[in-house]
């Protein structure tokens, strides 16, 4: 229960410095949900988006699972590639992920993607998602517009 409290604790105070320094939370449903609260702002014209590593996120090894962070960059990059497409629809095609330090529960974990290429169909997203300043995973992604709400 001390655990969880300390968490609890962790979590709250990293979610007043996010509040503080401009972010806010993304609304979510379904699976994002479970994983968020997820966080984003805009700086400088750019979008960053924020995740605090929870216990709830940790792997067998009791650090940040791999899955989350590839979910978060995949959830990211999308989102950049839906603000810059400027339609509500789009599919992963492709994500490409290579794992460059661990994450550790606690940390905030930063993700500011960047769109490389735009088609009419396709957009190449690339992202470096950070804790502090360690660099965590490294992600390339292709996102297909989808015509109609495919």
């Amino acid at each position: 229960m001390l655990a969880e409290t300390g968490q609890n604790d962790m979590t709250d105070k990293a979610a007043a410095k996010l509040k503080s320094d401009g972010w806010t939370v993304v609304e979510t449903s379904g699976f994002l949900h479970l994983i968020g609260p997820l966080w984003q702002r805009q700086l400088d014209g750019e979008h960053e988006f924020a995740l605090v590593a929870q216990d709830k996120h940790h792997n067998r090894r009791g650090l940040v699972q791999g899955g989350l962070l590839m979910t978060f960059a995949d959830r990211t990059c999308g989102m950049t590639a839906r603000y810059v497409s400027g339609r509500p629809t789009l599919a992963t095609v492709q994500l490409d992920t290579h794992f460059v330090d661990a994450g550790k529960i606690g940390e905030t974990l930063i993700s500011r993607p960047r769109v490389v290429r735009s088609t009419r169909s396709l957009i190449f997203v690339t992202t470096e998602v950070t804790a502090g300043d360690r660099c965590i995973v490294m992600a390339s992604g292709v996102f297909k517009i989808l015509k109609n709400d495919e």
